[in-house]
């Protein structure tokens, strides 16, 4: 704006110099917190961001065309990118250090992992480059960082992060969803407590309907920490006093108005016209003059950025250390890295003991079982259920079948068991024959049982030999592989000793258990009650037995009728005997065939299975992904441990030359 825009007003007193009246861009910031700044960037150059330590940032943020460019050439002094839509096409990274005693600036770029020097006259063309080869050519974006490093005299200490104006439309060469992408990448770094947000508006618009202001409100409501420079005052004095101090969007930190380079101007030309324009215009020069002003904004960026890294240094070294020692805790837990095959034997040796070890706590010592959710129960508890069921169902079918039909069977079994002999004489035979019978029922129900305790037995194997070894798949394929071969032997075994127990109570009816003989002489004393009312009434209560039903005995003949009776009461005790005798003899079985399993066969497989030269060692290779995390985590265990150091010393010059300026 030219002189003749604003009246002339007469001074009692010739005014100094305007440039004298501006204080530097550098000049007001406490070179005490130049050491501060050093360490808040090394930690960000060891890229500490990246293991969740946010550091104190500026973020500059506005909308497409608002001058944030501009802004930010002022401040540094540098000519940055300049055209038509998105210039920002990448996250970039301003790192301004003010070096009184440098001879000439002192810029390069940082991207990729490389250093590329550069100069006043070339910077933009080198960002351009920079962007175009993380970027790609076009007018794409990318997340990955771009840093520039700008050393001069007279420019402020700031590190501040420019990013892509907010744009809703794609232009050609644009991805559709490029309003997304900027979006996305916006609150990625704006959302942290830690962030600044230096938000760039153009005088132009109304403050109330920019993009930026949207966003920024969004992670920021009050706008504690926003601050906000409106740009192009001179584009659009008329109520931009009224816009800056209504303060209708909620700019906690306040409002710095500037005026942007016009032309071909100097920095320092600007400087002097843009102080010239808020002093000399009517409307302008009524706005304070602590918010107008490049040299304002520095020193208000400034200032807000030492009390932030003061503010949050202690914070900082904290997550540094809490993340560090997580760090080296879950790199500690990790196996060992396996570099010959007396290192995968030992460790494979390790892995087999600690799986026995789980497997002898939760299949013979009945502790909990870790790999289980709380609802879920011991495995030893679940076969004892299942043997316990296994009972029930015996003896709920031997009691339906004591009171229904009464002594029918019996009558069946000793008609065809008839002979030459005494008539009153019990056959040997029959007692065989009604206890093959029963003994036929046992049989039927075993597989299944045997089945599910073995399903429950592999369960919990498989689960201890994955866990043991979840860093080596290979392992875990064999081993898996293996067990479930060996169960499958282990149930054949079983069934099969199930079986010769079952042959063996079919062909010998023996016990030397004294209940027998007390139960059978207590359910033959109603012998006599029986037989004198079966006849008259059509059901008899046996104490024992319970009523039963007698009315289908009428007919018979009575001597086989007590032939029958006979053979029932001596069945009966018998019977109980022989059911609890089997399901023990099964439950003895399986804890002998588990602890086989645990303390011997299963490792003996296993080695059989991975015999052979080298097979061990091909086995024990660790998942890529595991490789990949062990990589990851040596690396920010080093990064950590950088950072570490870095806040160390700097907090040791505090203890020795005393606290910095807060």
């Amino acid at each position: 704006m030219g002189d003749d825009q604003a009246p002339v007003r007469s001074e009692p007193e010739p005014k100094p110099p305007l440039v004298a009246r501006r204080p530097p861009l550098a000049a007001s910031y406490n070179d005490r917190m130049r050491p501060l700044l050093n360490v808040i960037e090394r930690l960000r150059n060891l890229m500490v961001m990246g293991e969740g330590v946010h550091l104190p940032t500026i973020v500059v943020v506005g909308d497409q065309s608002s001058g944030k460019s501009s802004v930010l050439e002022s401040l540094a002094g540098v000519n940055l990118p300049r055209g038509q839509g998105i210039c920002t096409r990448v996250p970039l990274i301003m790192q301004l250090q003010e070096n009184p005693q440098a001879d000439r600036p002192q810029l390069y770029l940082e991207f990729n992992g490389k250093v590329v020097p550069t100069d006043e006259d070339n910077i933009a063309k080198a960002i351009n480059d920079a962007t175009d080869e993380i970027a790609g050519h076009g007018k794409g974006v990318s997340k990955t960082p771009l840093t520039l490093v700008i050393e001069k005299p007279g420019i402020p200490d700031l590190t501040m992060i420019d990013l892509p104006g907010m744009t809703r439309v794609p232009v050609h060469g644009q991805p559709e969803n490029i309003y997304e992408q900027i979006s996305e990448m916006i609150m990625e770094y704006i959302r942290p407590e830690e962030s600044l947000i230096l938000n760039v508006l153009s005088a132009t618009v109304d403050f109330s309907t920019c993009e930026s202001i949207r966003m920024s409100q969004m992670v920021d409501k009050t706008g504690r920490r926003t601050l906000a420079v409106v740009t192009k005052a001179d584009k659009a004095p008329e109520g931009l006093l009224e816009k800056v101090t209504a303060d209708d969007v909620n700019i906690g930190l306040g409002y710095v108005c500037v005026r942007n380079r016009i032309g071909a101007e100097t920095y320092e030309e600007a400087r002097l016209e843009e102080a010239k324009l808020f002093d000399t215009h009517p409307l302008l020069c009524k706005i304070e003059k602590s918010i107008v002003g490049v040299p304002v904004l520095a020193q208000k960026l400034t200032q807000i950025q030492a009390t932030m890294m003061a503010k949050y240094l202690p914070e900082i070294v904290t997550k540094i250390n809490d993340k560090l020692d997580t760090n080296i805790a879950e790199l500690e837990r990790m196996p060992k890295n396996l570099s010959s095959i007396e290192d995968a034997m030992m460790a494979f040796m390790e892995i087999m003991g600690s799986a026995k070890e789980s497997l002898r706590k939760f299949l013979l010592r009945g502790e909990i079982d870790e790999f289980l959710d709380e609802k879920d129960m011991p495995c030893t508890a679940r076969l004892a259920e299942m043997l316990n069921q296994y009972y029930d169902e015996l003896r709920n079918w031997t009691e339906n079948n004591l009171t229904t039909n009464f002594l029918l069977e019996e009558m069946e079994v000793l008609e065809k068991a008839k002979g030459i002999g005494l008539p009153d004489v019990l056959p040997q035979t029959a007692f065989v024959t009604l206890l093959q019978r029963k003994v036929k029922e046992i049989s039927s129900k075993l597989p299944s049982l045997v089945v599910r305790v073995w399903d429950c037995i592999e369960g919990v194997v498989i689960q201890a030999l994955m866990q043991h070894s979840e860093n080596y798949p290979q392992l875990q394929s064999s081993t898996r592989r293996t067990a479930s071969s060996l169960i499958k032997k282990m149930k054949g075994k079983t069934m099969n000793r199930m079986m010769k127990i079952i042959e063996m109570e079919k062909l010998t009816d023996y016990t030397c258990n004294p209940e027998y003989l007390l139960e059978r002489n207590k359910l033959m004393n109603h012998q006599d009650y029986f037989f004198n009312y079966y006849r008259s009434y059509s059901s008899v209560q046996l104490e024992g037995l319970g009523a039963v039903d007698t009315t289908h005995l009428r007919n018979h003949d009575q001597q086989l009728i007590r032939l029958a009776f006979h053979l029932k009461m001596r069945m009966t005790p018998y019977w109980k005997i022989v059911m609890r005798r089997f399901v023990d003899m099964v439950a003895l079985h399986l804890r002998f065939s588990v602890q086989n399993l645990v303390n011997k066969e299963m490792e003996k497989e296993i080695r059989h299975e991975l015999s052979g030269p080298g097979i061990i060692k091909k086995m024990m290779e660790e998942k890529p992904e595991m490789v990949e995390k062990r990589k990851k985590l040596n690396k920010n265990v080093k990064l950590l441990r950088e950072s570490a150091e870095v806040v160390a010393q700097f907090m040791n010059r505090i203890a020795t030359d005393g606290d910095y300026d807060r």
